[in-house]
């Protein structure tokens, strides 16, 4: 199982600050930055989950909702890149070759860079959003 925390605290913290921001500050781009990524959040969590699907889109419901939006697509991605097989190591055999045919995961599967991914882009955009 992947530690989220990384992820869950990010999401948390950026949430708050929209939660926190006044309305001139969200209508500025605050709001926009977050949806954005609470959309794209949720993407990745639904390609995760269910892969061959073709992801919805989180609704724009207003200035004043983004918040949870946020929390919401945040906690999801961080639950389903907890739950979600892990990507098997390419340990080399005595000849060096890579077999991957007995490799656990395969598609849904993540590895550690998954999650470094999310907490980048919520770092990015909460950057964005200066906040």
């Amino acid at each position: 199982m992947l530690d989220t925390t990384e992820l869950t605290d990010a999401v948390e913290r950026f949430s708050d600050r929209l939660r926190a921001a006044p309305q001139s500050r969200l209508q500025r781009g605050a709001a926009a930055e977050g949806l954005a990524l609470a959309r794209e959040l949720s993407v990745r969590a639904q390609r995760l989950e269910a892969p061959g699907e073709r992801p919805r889109i989180m609704p724009d419901a207003g200035v004043f909702a983004v918040a949870d939006q946020l929390l919401v697509a945040g906690r999801d991605l961080a639950e389903v890149l907890r739950t979600a097989p892990q990507e098997a190591a390419d340990t080399p055999d005595a000849a060096g070759a890579v077999d991957r045919s007995t490799a656990v995961g395969g598609a849904g599967a993540v590895d550690r860079s998954t999650m470094d991914a999310a907490v980048a882009l919520v770092r990015a955009a909460a950057a964005r959003a200066e906040l």
